[in-house]
């Protein structure tokens, strides 16, 4: 039995009265990837801005490796995030330094590390992910394919145990939307905890464990990928891949 690392039970969140999450509940495996999907504004990325603390919810709780509570007013958020990397569609990579203090300035400053090693595992990571040759480079002389996995290696280097992707394709030019893909599988075969809102819904079926329909704020229908995709229950959901499909 997959061990739970992440367990989310009847979160609310409104906005302006106006409710964006209506009792979520969703439970995260070690090493799952599960993959949020959904039309614009059915809460996916609120609810990965509610699970890394970034939103406070109205009701509900969100734990943490089953004994820490990221809704809670006592919890210390800043270690919330160090366990729990979030990367969006904007890359938010600070312009004026480069690729490699990019990386390697929270483990520093965070971590209490030292530059050279720091510096060292910056330097691994992109060697992993192939971008060796743009450390010295400065986020503008990147292509948007590049400054998205720049941003993965930065949340990466954090170490987390468990990584959201909100939509991380959907600012790229269709041409460098599968280096980043690509990018995530490698993360995903590793054993990395991934929850990923997405519109790539190949991708979403090659890869999550388990697929997430999110309708008006609740989880309308989830199961494994091949189901979801290939048999799905709810009318909502089988009217919403169907309209993807044409």
């Amino acid at each position: 039995m997959t061990l739970t690392i992440l367990d989310v039970r009847g979160v609310w969140k409104s906005f302006d009265d106006h409710p964006v999450l209506r009792g979520i509940n969703l439970e995260v495996g070690a090493h799952e990837a599960i993959a949020l999907i959904g039309a614009s504004g059915s809460g996916k990325s609120t609810l990965l801005r509610c699970i890394n603390g970034l939103e406070t919810v109205d009701a509900g709780d969100i734990i943490l490796d089953g004994d820490v509570d990221v809704t809670s007013f006592d919890t210390d958020l800043d270690i919330v995030r160090r366990r729990i990397g979030i990367v969006f569609q904007s890359y938010n990579l600070f312009p004026h330094m480069t690729v490699l203090d990019n990386i390697a300035l929270a483990p520093r400053k965070v971590l209490g590390r030292s530059r050279s090693e720091s510096t060292e595992q910056a330097k691994a990571l992109l060697a992993r992910f192939g971008l060796e040759s743009k450390s010295d480079e400065y986020p503008d002389r990147l292509s948007g394919g590049q400054a998205q996995r720049v941003a993965i290696i930065r949340a990466l280097a954090m170490e987390p145990e468990i990584m959201l992707f909100d939509e991380i394709t959907s600012a790229l030019d269709p041409l460098l939307v599968g280096e980043v893909l690509d990018a995530v599988r490698e993360l995903k075969a590793g054993g990395l905890t991934i929850v990923m809102a997405t519109h790539e819904m190949t991708f979403a079926r090659d890869v999550a464990d388990q697929v997430c329909f999110l309708h008006d704020g609740v989880v309308l229908e989830q199961g494994p990928a091949t189901q979801i995709f290939g048999e799905p229950i709810q009318p909502q959901t089988q009217q919403f891949l169907s309209r993807l499909s044409h």
